[in-house]
């Protein structure tokens, strides 16, 4: 693993080393002098704002819903020197606002404007407030726009630097050591990236590339979603890379991003994706976004990660699959599965996150039964079920992780919200039979494509496909301390959890 990385899913594959991790102290450089007008003196001072997530109550901010983010970044050839950028946020104004907190630490502040005009700015604890000219009021369309630097050095996530450039790294709470916005997954919205780079360097980010104009001894590479995103999804490499173009399903478009000198060696990796969309298509339906890849960092990283639209592996991992696919080929559908469940159907709160990891492990659990390890879906799920009281000892139950102690977002990334959650799909299967369950798996990501959704609704949609309330079901897999008998395995029994 990179120091410098936050949070990484500790993936329990030989492949993937496990991450240990500490949560750093907040890094973040005071603001530069401004020319903008001072708030008024009888204001309470800047504070801390969030919307109140029960995991992460400071996370994400209240009062605005982001509707697009505009990121300018520019990089002059080396990774141990911030870049300067310019992040312009449109937002709908939900509530009344004599402030705008956003989140942003570890960069320096130029200067912000609201609607054109200049506002003043201040920091508390990781937040950005901006307190523009006149209050904002619900239903108006702001655009605020932040001249700052975006620094890649130290820890704490965000940028993950590289042998010759950077990616990033978000999850789970990192986009904002990056660029000022709105980071919590429940304020989704679409990106545009404008990346300038030495014109030796290839830039890649989320989405659709729409232009590539070269000045000079530079380039600048243009990029946009097509579909919204939450921050910690957000990426831009920047490295010396090849993009090797490829078709998948329907026409879907690949592009695949490795390192310049493992152009040869990835595509026999690669080249697996369009039977891997393919096999996810015939499970929950079409590939839900505007393309997709494989991102390989030349870094040694011990983690993969959902971006979307690019899921990025670090470089040794690539190889390692080269050589022996049946060990690691579940990992890359895993990341895949994520693009429908995480990426377009995204958690509303944190303790939805079981949702997220749940189903990627079970699709790579299922992918690695049919096609390399016949049976091992039920052993693998019969090893969860041992395992699985002594996770809900250690974290919690799947949908009710415990807040994890000092506020570190990365030890929610636990074995309950992997296996331990798989398990909780695998009962529910066991339930209402295969085929009410990949029923209600298309449903769910056809009736939630491209918002957020939580427990809740997962709950409601299941006893809607199986015809009566799976509440009573579902709740003691949820949130139960213990985990209840498995439908159809009288046998199997749950150890002891550790005194």
């Amino acid at each position: 693993m990179l120091r410098s990385v936050r949070r990484r899913r500790p993936v329990r594959h030989a492949l993937l080393a496990a991450v240990v991790l500490a949560v750093p102290a907040t890094l973040a450089a005071a603001p530069a002098a401004s020319t903008a007008p001072a708030a008024p003196a009888d204001r309470p001072p800047p504070r801390p704002a969030g919307i109140g997530d029960p995991l992460f109550p400071h996370l994400g901010n209240p009062g605005y819903d982001v509707l697009g983010y505009d990121i300018a970044l520019t990089y002059r050839g080396r990774n141990d020197v911030p870049l300067t950028a310019r992040t312009e946020i449109t937002a709908r104004v939900t509530d009344r606002l004599s402030r705008v907190n956003l989140d942003f630490t570890h960069g320096t502040v130029r200067d912000v404007t609201v609607n054109g005009r200049p506002a003043a700015h201040a920091r508390a604890g990781e937040d950005l407030v901006v307190t523009p000219a006149r209050a904002l009021h619900p239903g108006e369309r702001v655009r605020i726009a932040v001249r700052h630097t975006s620094d890649p050095r130290g820890t704490g996530g965000g940028w993950v630097r590289t042998r010759d450039g950077l990616a990033m790294a978000n999850q789970a709470d990192a986009a904002h050591r990056v660029f000022p916005g709105n980071d919590h997954p429940a304020d989704k919205a679409r990106f545009t990236f404008r990346v300038t780079a030495p014109e030796d360097l290839t830039v890649v980010a989320n989405g659709l590339r729409l232009g590539r104009e070269r000045g000079g001894a530079r380039t600048t590479w243009t990029y946009r979603t097509a579909h919204p995103m939450a921050t910690e999804l957000a990426q831009v490499s920047i490295g010396r890379s090849a993009v090797l173009y490829d078709t998948g399903p329907h026409g879907l478009p690949l592009r695949h991003v490795v390192p310049e000198r493992d152009r040869r060696a990835a595509r026999a990796v690669v080249d697996r994706t369009p039977a891997h969309i393919a096999w996810m298509e015939r499970r929950v339906g079409r590939y839900p976004l505007a393309t997709y890849g494989v991102l390989s960092v030349d870094a040694p990283m011990g983690f993969a990660l959902e971006t979307q639209t690019l899921s990025l592996f670090g470089r040794d991992f690539l190889r390692a699959v080269a050589r022996n696919p049946e060990r690691g080929e579940g990992v890359l559908v895993h990341e895949l599965a994520h693009q429908w469940f995480g990426n377009s159907v995204t958690p509303r709160r944190w303790s939805d996150l079981w949702l997220n990891e749940g189903h990627a492990t079970w699709y790579e659990a299922l992918f690695t039964d049919e096609r390399h390890d016949p049976g091992s879906l039920e052993r693998r799920m019969r090893r969860a079920y041992e395992q699985s009281d002594r996770w809900r000892a250690d974290g919690g139950p799947p949908a009710a992780p415990r807040k994890p102690a000092g506020g570190g977002q990365l030890e929610l990334f636990r074995p309950v919200v992997y296996d331990g959650s798989a398990l909780v799909l695998y009962a529910l299967r066991q339930e209402i039979g295969a085929a009410a369950f990949a029923e209600l798996e298309r449903a769910w990501v056809t009736r939630h494509r491209d918002g957020t959704a939580g427990t809740a609704d997962f709950v409601a949609l299941a006893s809607e496909v199986a015809g009566r309330d799976l509440e009573g079901f579902l709740h003691p897999w949820l949130y139960g301390e213990r985990t209840p008998p498995m439908p159809g395995h009288p046998r199997w029994q749950a150890a002891e959890p550790a005194r």
